[in-house]
């Protein structure tokens, strides 16, 4: 057959591999139902148009058992074809759609109810229990679904079974390309995403210095895919590419607080000594967060889960750093997925920036190095970070491995941060040091009081060395509050007994 011979012949192992995974999915499909027990659902798109194709040889695949020959592309497509044509479709759409079902003789249901109506109609009519879908993940409708995964509830029972739901853009259009078949002319005309008439223009990316709009493959960067899809307003600024943070925290409170989570045994090893954690603390205190709690834990998913999960509830970020990469140890992103309870799926966003990075090194059965937690992933994206931070809700993974990656990485996250209003009510502390050679319970009593005399402020204190001085802390962001209160503690012994330090 025409589609698997270009495959074959083709140089593009990731195309090979998606095709044959693909294809797989498709023969175990018809392995479980009969011809009559399956259905295609197909809109005119692209993502549908190599479903199509994908479908065509992998029925002939099935039913020969090995590779075709040219002259077997001419075997009927059995396979029954839904089309759900409303008011608001294209016309070049609907036009492609009814030339397609001629040139390949499709067996077609129109429908011109809703979908849902549509489906409950067919299947009250047929006995259907399988539908091939052009869902592939990033699109709305593909948080949560495998690729065999049963109707949600209040639907009518049918499994839906998802081919391509690994599939990226690039590989969509490497398909079409590669196989020379035809496709709607709409993507000729600069639209990478065909909704409805309502909600679709082309691609801003696309147009040229001639205000002419470039053919949709020509589109470099995946992720802006959808970025020709008209957006509702809301009351948030919109971008073709958001940053990743929101006002997900309260401006009504004096100061966030977060968590810091190490992964490594080579930490807990006493291997190597984890100079991160210590920076990012002093970060963290320098905007006025506190940091509640500090942990290591081991390069294991329970354990970095449990820890996740303990800190994500009880802070308004948690900051978790090491375990990120392609090494069997590099597990801290799953780690977080079970901690949120969702499943690891390809990020086709993510998965362009690694390509862009590292090349196909990053790909490969599974993509594992683009596998993020479905669902809950935003990636923070500025313009000094090669590859954008991961945001889990309020679970920030770090890339960084060492202190100067960390500096870089820290301040792209407070820039962000400033610039979606997130620290406006966050001043800097203030703070001011004491240094006493008074003993422990001679110092208590007085600094007990003072404690409570200033409740706004923070004063704790620690020694370097256990015969050493101690030190006394007074932080907040009033310093004529500081001030007094480092006074009021002075006026309470001899006046040589206190005095200030860095």
């Amino acid at each position: 057959m025409e589609i698997d011979k270009a495959i074959r012949e083709s140089d593009d192992i990731r195309l090979k591999t998606k095709y044959n995974n693909a294809i797989y999915v498709i023969q175990r499909a018809l392995a479980l139902y009969s011809v009559e027990e399956v259905a295609f659902s197909f809109n005119g798109g692209k993502d549908s148009t190599v479903l199509l194709h994908l479908l065509r040889a992998g029925y002939h695949l099935h039913k020969s058992g090995k590779n075709l020959s040219t002259e077997d592309s001419e075997l009927t497509f059995p396979i029954r074809t839904i089309y759900f044509e409303t008011q608001s479709t294209f016309h070049e759409i609907n036009s492609f759609t009814y030339e397609t079902a001629s040139i390949y003789k499709l067996w077609m249901d129109i429908s011109r109810l809703d979908f849902k109506s549509g489906l409950e109609t067919l299947l009250k009519a047929n006995p259907i229990r399988a539908i091939f879908l052009g869902v592939r993940i990033g699109d709305p409708t593909a948080v949560g679904q495998e690729q065999f995964s049963p109707s949600s509830p209040g639907w009518p029972p049918f499994m839906r079974v998802n081919p391509i739901l690994d599939w990226s853009y690039r590989d969509i259009w490497a398909f079409l390309l590669t196989c020379k078949v035809q496709y709607c002319s709409l993507y000729d005309q600069g639209y990478t995403s065909i909704g409805s008439i309502h909600d679709t223009v082309p691609n801003a990316l696309l147009c040229d210095s001639e205000e002419k709009y470039k053919p949709a493959y020509m589109l470099s960067d995946g992720r802006l895919e959808r970025a020709g899809r008209v957006k509702k307003l809301t009351s948030q600024p919109l971008s073709a590419v958001s940053n990743g943070l929101n006002h997900d925290y309260s401006h009504s409170k004096s100061m966030f607080t977060a968590s810091v989570i190490a992964v490594g045994d080579e930490i807990l090893s006493g291997t190597i000594e984890d100079q991160i954690g210590f920076i990012l603390c002093r970060k963290l205190h320098s905007i006025s967060w506190s940091v509640s709690h500090i942990a290591v834990t081991r390069n294991d998913i329970d354990s970095i889960a449990d820890e996740v999960e303990r800190r994500k509830s009880t802070n308004d970020m948690v900051f978790i750093y090491g375990g990120v990469g392609p090494l069997p140890s590099d597990v801290t992103v799953a780690g977080v997925s079970k901690a949120f309870g969702v499943r690891m799926a390809p990020d086709e966003e993510f998965e362009e920036y690694l390509r862009h990075l590292i090349g196909e090194r990053c790909t490969g059965d599974r993509n594992e190095m683009a596998q993020l937690p479905e669902g809950i992933t935003e990636l923070v994206h500025h313009e000094k970070l090669s590859v954008p931070l991961i945001k889990c809700k309020n679970v920030i993974i770090l890339t960084a491995a060492s202190v100067a990656e960390l500096e870089n990485e820290w301040d792209c996250f407070i820039d962000l941060m400033k610039s979606n209003g997130v620290l406006l009510t966050t001043e800097p502390l203030i703070s001011k040091k004491l240094a006493t050679t008074l003993p422990d319970v001679e110092i208590a009593q007085p600094l007990s009081e003072i404690c409570r005399q200033f409740p706004d402020l923070y004063i704790g204190t620690y020694r370097k060395s256990r015969g050493g001085s101690i030190i006394i802390t007074f932080e907040g962001n009033d310093k004529t509050r500081i001030g007094a209160a480092a006074e009021a503690l002075c006026k309470k012994f001899h006046p040589e007994a206190l005095s200030e330090t860095e």
